[in-house]
């Protein structure tokens, strides 16, 4: 998290839970919410594009920083609606690791195409109590993340859920093995191949705990009506989470504005070059 600017362990308080069985019900408050633009623009934008990157570009090709930056963020929309829900977790699900660090390679620096989700699971982070010597206590978390910012037909609790059991049955594996292969081919701060092996080649090494969570990050508006879909009792095989947010639409617009504003100057660049 040092990289992105961010202090994991101010976010411990944006999320109490209200509930935790059969599901976990997180209620975000206004407070929090509102305060998030600032907390998060320069974060989230160094979760696309580092600072150094913007910098060397920009002076290459004699455009603006802010050009650079564009490029790499989604425009308004699904695509944005989506990726702030799963930035989101990426936090969340860090800071419920705490005091242990939990590492998560930034997916979003890896699209092909900014106006479309990243692809794979979602959020995929390694607790390595014991690195760089492989530990009966590591473990692997993968989020599902669905988002519902307006009134329209989607059901988040019930598609996070149907894709986590993706997840969980062959998904997880195909991510892990492409993320290895962006790993060969491009330097990636927030991961390590020998670490991506230590899940790959889970025969090689001791058995590693795996926890499956299917989340849906929900307008609080339209919480209620969605909780109908939550489930009335706890699977063994994965964790239902709903994140309900004030004013979600306005909320995450506000923080994408301000991570198109976050130009990066050399006084404050801890960015890698990818």
């Amino acid at each position: 998290m040092e990289d992105l600017g961010f202090d994991i362990e101010s976010a411990l308080g944006w999320f109490p839970h209200a509930q935790d069985a059969p599901y976990v019900l997180v209620r975000v408050d206004a407070e929090h919410a509102s305060a998030w633009s600032e907390a998060l623009g320069v974060a989230v934008r160094r979760c696309y594009v580092s600072d150094e990157l913007v910098q060397a570009r920009a002076v290459e090709l004699g455009v603006s920083e802010a050009e650079i930056i564009g490029a790499a963020l989604p425009d308004r929309g699904s695509t944005m609606s989506g990726d702030f829900g799963e930035i989101l977790v990426y936090f969340y699900q860090a800071a419920l690791e705490l005091p242990q660090q939990a590492l998560g390679p930034r997916k979003w620096r890896l699209k092909q195409d900014r106006t479309k989700p990243a692809p794979h699971s979602d959020v995929v982070h390694f607790v390595l109590p014991g690195w760089p010597a492989p530990s009966a206590n590591d473990r692997l978390l993968c989020s599902e993340v669905k988002t519902k910012a307006t009134n329209g037909a989607s059901s988040p609790i019930t598609e996070a859920i149907t894709d986590c059991i993706k997840d969980r049955t062959s998904r997880l594996a195909k991510t892990l093995v492409w993320l290895r292969e962006r790993a060969l081919l491009q330097h990636m701060q927030d991961v390590e191949v020998a670490q991506l092996n230590r899940f790959i080649d889970a025969t090689d090494h001791l058995p590693a705990t795996r926890h499956f969570r299917a989340v849906a990050v929900v307008c609080s508006d339209l919480v209620d009506a969605q909780l109908v879909d939550a489930p009335d009792e706890a699977s063994a095989d994965y964790t239902v989470v709903v994140i309900s947010i004030p004013e979600l639409k306005t909320t995450y617009e506000s923080v994408f504005d301000a991570a198109r504003g976050a130009i990066p100057t050399a006084a404050h660049d801890t960015g890698s070059g990818e």
